[in-house]
């Protein structure tokens, strides 16, 4: 490979040699590299560290992000507090690579830190920073913070993550076959590509790219002098781009665009891949748009013991290690919290991103119904809930107040600070039931139901995004019926937080203590069908076999 210097430390299997370039704005590597917000992060980590196990010619593209999304800790009052802190990391490797790129006119120069394969088990992952004395204060802010809330900043951010990325390829004089976008964040790459070889047909060959949100207002659009002003175009005119993306009403959508510009574009789940179908099939140019559902790794989110004991089928061995992994869990509450859980009584833990659509907060919309379940001594439930809301989104804040103050008498229910890799792990191992209750179609894939399966958690879920790949209701899993896509929003929310609390009092809560032995060959049947399915090797290879190598 005749180039700068080789960031690999292994050798490619010849299946996976043709080399790849992976563009993402997250990475959810490790906990202690705090570059990611949500899923699309935890995706991509999962399918770095897959590439580096099956020994795939791919480098990661990222964003070194000096605040990260931000640390979520308490007020005095214990409602949730934004804060922005910056992060220095020793375990990243100076390139000594800084070259120029051209946002909004001016020269900003860009500095390449290396995370090598060893240092956490992955795919090289080359992550960009403007925050360098060769830049000044506004050009340096531009990697400050991920998902800046500054229209101009992301755009600002997709030119340094597309074009500058793109161009750093160049400068390694790496050979690039493949260029893969995981969402429309590095659009301005295909515009890099399309300068680079004059030839839109040129630009499709070399790219794919997978859609993640069937949220019509996720899939960013901006107006077409404003982004040709910032330079998103790269040195293409506006003439040329309308030519060939044809924008409409002078605004250019992001996930439109991608799909005009990629030989091959995919869906993160079958179902997904049906609703992505449906929402763009009728735009003209657009590529083939398959399904690849999205999985997670089972070397990093597996725990070992769990593992052995499921392997020699031995009860009492899971058993006792899930008792061991709620106390671990248990601990952290205890500390954040000062209460006191019991790893006798069923847990049920709601843990992702706040986000409206995933609906936090709807298993306490009948409050007087779940405070029956929550005082009920018979049959005891604690609950947990943990996630970040964005930033600057006031609603999801005000939804984890919420469930804060209706909560904080109760010393069985709490609601967690800090959700990232480590929480995130504390919870799947030390759950009973991992809920997932989003509005039907809006939840494009969602992978925190696989890992929390992988380690005897059952899902109780809507069935959407990966689930109905998966679900077999009592089975391996609990399935909450959904009401007529018909209704108005507020009726559908009121009858399935109705069929919740249907399902919890009737099936799920009285198997859980009537009948353990049955309850036990539900969770031995998810963590049986949910491997290899939803290891992400599988999705790796796919990958290659379904996109990169067609």
């Amino acid at each position: 490979m005749a180039q700068l210097f080789n960031p690999f430390s292994y050798k490619f299997d010849k299946k996976y040699s043709k080399p790849v370039a992976y563009f993402s704005m997250e990475f959810a590597i490790d906990q202690p590299l705090k570059i990611y917000s949500g899923g699309l992060g935890f995706l991509a980590g999962s399918h770095m560290r897959s590439a580096y196990e099956l020994k795939q010619n791919m480098i990661g593209i990222g964003i070194l992000w000096k605040k990260g999304y931000y640390d979520q800790e308490r007020n005095q009052d214990q409602t949730l507090k934004i804060t922005f802190n910056d992060k220095d990391y020793f375990f990243l490797t100076d390139t000594n690579i800084v070259f120029p790129i051209t946002i909004h006119g001016a020269k900003v120069y860009v500095k390449a830190m290396l995370l090598k394969p060893e240092v956490f088990k992955t795919a090289p992952i080359f992550l960009l920073t403007t925050d360098i004395p060769e830049n000044d204060f506004l050009a340096q802010t531009i990697t400050h913070r991920l998902y800046d809330p500054n229209q101009t900043t992301r755009i600002a951010q997709s030119i340094l993550l597309g074009a500058g990325g793109a161009k750093l390829l160049d400068i390694l004089e790496r050979p690039t076959d493949i260029y893969h976008l995981n969402e429309g964040h590095a659009l301005p790459l295909c515009f890099y590509l399309l300068d680079k070889y004059k030839d839109l047909e040129e630009v499709k060959k070399r790219v794919v790219f997978t859609t993640h949100t069937p949220e019509l207002a996720g899939n960013e659009e901006h107006s077409m002098p404003l982004l040709s002003s910032m330079n998103f175009f790269n040195g293409t005119t506006v003439e040329q781009v309308e030519e060939v993306v044809k924008p409409e009403h002078s605004m250019l959508n992001y996930t439109l665009t991608a799909l005009r510009m990629a030989k091959l574009a995919n869906g993160v789940s079958q179902l997904h891949g049906e609703v992505a179908r449906k929402m763009w099939n009728k735009n003209e140019g657009i590529c083939k748009i398959v399904a690849i559902t999205n999985a997670q790794n089972k070397t990093y989110w597996m725990d070992e013991q769990m593992e052995a004991a499921f392997e020699k089928d031995n009860d009492k061995a899971l058993t006792k290690r899930k008792k061991e992994l709620k106390q671990q869990l248990f601990r952290l509450v205890a500390n954040q919290t000062g209460k006191l859980f019991d790893p006798d009584v069923l847990t049920i833990v709601w843990a992702r991103r706040f986000a409206a659509y995933k609906r936090a907060n709807l298993v306490l919309s009948d409050f007087d119904r779940f405070l029956k379940l929550a005082k009920n001594t018979e049959r005891p439930i604690q609950f947990i809930w943990a996630g970040k809301p964005y930033p600057e989104d006031f609603g999801s804040i005000n939804i984890f107040n919420e469930i804060y103050w209706k909560t904080k008498d109760l010393p069985n229910c709490t609601v967690l600070t800090g959700y990232e890799l480590w929480l995130s792990d504390y919870l799947k191992k030390g759950s009973d039931v991992w809920l997932n209750n989003p509005r039907l179609y809006h939840e494009a894939s969602g992978t925190s139901g696989m890992t929390a399966a992988m380690n005897g958690s059952v899902n109780v879920s809507i069935p959407d995004g990966w689930v109905p790949e998966f679900a077999k209701h009592g089975k391996n899993c609990f399935i909450i019926s959904t009401a007529d896509d018909k209704l108005s929003l507020e009726e559908r929310d009121r009858l399935e937080a109705k069929n919740l609390y249907d399902l919890l009092e009737k099936e799920v809560i009285p198997l859980y203590y009537s009948s353990p032995a049955k309850w036990m060959k539900i969770v031995k049947q998810a963590m049986g069908e949910i491997l290899p399915q939803f290891d992400s090797s599988r999705m790796a290879d796919e990958y290659y076999q379904k996109m990169y190598l067609s």
